[in-house]
């Protein structure tokens, strides 16, 4: 049976050649029964090849509620979301995604190998795990790069989606985390690449609040009780190590604190079976 997968692919309508290039490889997947959605966060989707739908999301709601009403929309046992920007680079590189977590596979959720629009594979920070290695070099994923991952529609439905409330910014961590808590694993696909162009986010201003709040959440809406303080002060010290610049430090201290004394969403605490699972994969929940 040809898997049906939703595939959504999020903009805001700012990088119609890029968009356009990421449609089309979508289009020219074979193996698999693709329903694209490109979901338009706060632009209404416009010329669009025949084929694919059209989502109009009036305001910005943010990557990871944007990515949710897409998901609502797209229709498939499995889900693909793809960064508006970003490429399948061969007509096959879907069916292999979706093969990696066909229900008789221990993992429900999978990231590829990043690679530039010239094939060159992108720093060692995109491999999902505390200790990068090898790039090309498949194994359990403990946390996650968004711009282009596949998740059974089941799982994703069942730990809730993306976070809402972060925006953007470390919630493929809480995406990564929660599937793990379902008992399956998270999957780094080294064989299988998809292609994105090289990106330096902005440390300053809304990316360093939005950085040191998102990190203080992850705890404390994903940690049993007794973890919560370790993690977030963690990566205070990680962070205080790395500083390079103090107005870059001054918003990330800030969006620290506002962290603290703002609410989270809903908490939903990981097994203790499973802060021991992401430690055997080879990064425990506190770092």
């Amino acid at each position: 049976m040809i898997p049906k997968v939703g595939c959504v692919v999020l903009t805001m309508g700012k990088r119609p050649e890029e968009l356009a290039r990421s449609v089309k490889s979508l289009l020219t997947q074979t193996g698999v029964e693709a329903h694209i959605v490109v979901a338009g966060n706060g632009w209404k989707p416009v010329d669009l090849p025949a084929g694919v739908q059209a989502h109009w999301i009036e305001k910005n709601i943010g990557a990871t509620a944007g990515r949710n009403a897409g998901a609502e929309v797209a229709k498939g046992d499995y889900l693909l979301f793809l960064d508006d920007d970003a490429q399948l680079p061969t007509p096959t590189t879907l069916a292999d995604l979706i093969s990696t977590i066909a229900p008789d596979k221990k993992a429900a959720l999978v990231q590829p190998r990043v690679i530039d629009y010239a094939g060159v594979s992108e720093p060692k920070a995109r491999v999902p795990r505390l200790r990068a290695g090898d790039i090309n070099q498949s194994g359990p994923a403990t946390s996650l790069w968004e711009g282009g991952v596949a998740i059974r529609r089941d799982v994703f439905e069942q730990i809730g989606g993306w976070g809402p409330e972060y925006f953007y910014l470390h919630e493929g961590i809480e995406l990564c985390w929660r599937t793990w808590n379902t008992g399956h694993m998270v999957w780094y696909a080294g064989n299988i690449a998809v292609a994105h162009p090289p990106s330096t986010p902005e440390r300053f201003g809304e990316f360093a609040f939005i950085n040191g709040r998102n990190r203080v959440w992850l705890a404390r809406r994903n940690l049993p009780w007794l973890l919560v303080p370790i993690y977030p002060l963690t990566w205070l010290v990680i962070t205080l190590l790395r500083v390079r610049s103090l107005t870059s430090l001054k918003k990330w201290l800030h969006g620290f604190w506002t962290g603290w004394t703002t609410n989270p969403g809903k908490r939903k605490p990981m097994k203790w079976s499973t802060v021991w699972a992401l430690t055997k994969a080879g990064r425990p929940p506190v770092i």
